[in-house]
């Protein structure tokens, strides 16, 4: 009995494994549909989307920041900025000690207030003198007609004296010829003397006259001649009222010194934030030693492609961007330059490609990618140095 009852159970089984075989392959083969049509599902548009991109992991966000410094050296009175702080373009970043600035603009200011003074005084000395230098060669000249004219006049009485006198002279004589032949009193003889004195007297009085004539002429000759010294004189100060070098040097010397008092307060060039503070309270700065660095907030990508990548790129392509920070958010961007050189270019020691020794390296050229106008900051800050995946958009 127990051999006849397991015969059917031999049977049953092997009827359970003729039937489990085709089921099994059908479960196979739907269950290998099911990956193949998932992998044509995602991979077709993975690899159209793979033909039409070119893609790097070799970006990161960035932006040209701004490096803050003094053109002076002075030391720091205060500050008014912290790291990561936002500032707006304009706002007081830092102040310096300014009393020596405003000591040198009191004694620039002083100047330029006294060679304004110089120069209107010289010039009111100018146009006045000028004026009476004027009236003086004016008077002087007709002084010198006066003279010229008394001259004439007592040049004239000199011929009528010496013929006076020569009268006297002869008259004189004949007298004596006369007195000596006893034909005339002696009485006589003595008036004719005298009137022969006096006629030498009179033309002695007629010749110093015109000395004195003639010397007055001489005196307004050269009292015209001084006149117009002065007027010389005055014409040379009134030109140097009208020389603007003393002023326009002194204006010049106090806007240089308001300027460097301006310095004396350092602004903020860009809206951004604070990123590094290497500033303190108290600090001597130096021109030109950064104090702070502004990160602007337009920001953009850099992105390294290899060149066999850059071939097919060209401004203005449509650009997918990922960043690390804010995963499953996709971004979207415009391709606005590619760099003229590669990343090799710049090193410090460029790669020098006619050695014996040289390795074939694909190099690297940066790209800058610009985020479209969808993007929103203020939801998704990006900070320069976070990681990012491009994809250009190439066909």
């Amino acid at each position: 009995m127990s051999t006849t009852a397991e015969a059917p159970v031999a049977a049953d089984g092997d009827d359970v494994e003729e039937r489990s075989g085709p089921r099994k392959r059908v479960i196979f083969a739907i269950v290998g549909g099911i990956v193949l049509i998932l992998a044509l599902w995602f991979g077709i548009p993975w690899l159209v989307y793979a033909h039409a991109h070119e893609s790097t992991d070799d970006a990161r966000v960035d932006a040209n920041s701004v490096l803050v410094n003094s053109k002076i050296s002075e030391r720091v009175s205060s500050i008014a900025v912290d790291t990561n702080q936002a500032v707006k373009k304009g706002q007081l970043l830092i102040v310096l000690d300014n009393s020596d600035e405003v000591a040198k603009l009191s004694s620039a200011q002083a100047n330029y207030d006294m060679a304004v003074a110089n120069q209107r005084t010289l010039s009111l000395q100018g146009q006045g003198g000028v004026s009476s230098a004027s009236a003086d060669v004016g008077g002087s000249q007709a002084g010198v007609g006066v003279a010229q004219a008394q001259l004439a006049a007592t040049s004239a009485q000199v011929p009528a004296a010496e013929q006076n006198y020569q009268k006297a002279e002869a008259d004189l004589a004949r007298t004596q010829s006369l007195v000596a032949t006893g034909d005339v009193p002696r009485a006589q003889l003595d008036a004719m003397r005298a009137q022969a004195a006096v006629a030498a007297a009179q033309l002695r009085s007629a010749q110093d006259q015109v000395g004195v004539a003639n010397a007055n002429v001489v005196a307004a000759r050269s009292r015209v001649g001084a006149a117009q010294g002065g007027i010389t004189t005055a014409q040379g100060r009134l030109a140097q009222s009208n020389d603007p070098s003393q002023v326009e040097g002194a204006k010049a010397q106090l806007d240089l010194v308001k300027q460097t008092l301006g310095y004396t307060k350092i602004y903020s060039p860009i809206d951004g934030y604070v990123g590094e503070k290497s500033v303190e309270l108290g600090q001597t700065v130096s021109p030109g030693v950064p104090l702070l660095t502004i990160i602007p907030n337009k920001i953009f990508v850099t992105a390294n492609f290899k060149e066999t990548q850059i071939g097919v790129m060209k401004v203005g392509q449509e650009v997918d961007l990922s960043v690390d920070a804010y995963k499953g958010v996709k971004f979207t961007g415009t391709l606005e330059s590619i760099n003229p050189a590669s990343q090799g270019t710049y090193a410090l020691v460029p790669a020098q490609n006619s050695t014996g020794n040289f390795v074939k390296v694909t190099q690297r050229i940066p790209v800058k990618i610009v985020f479209d106008s969808s993007y929103d900051a203020t939801k998704y800050p990006m900070r320069p140095g976070m990681s990012v995946e491009a994809s250009v958009k190439v066909r």
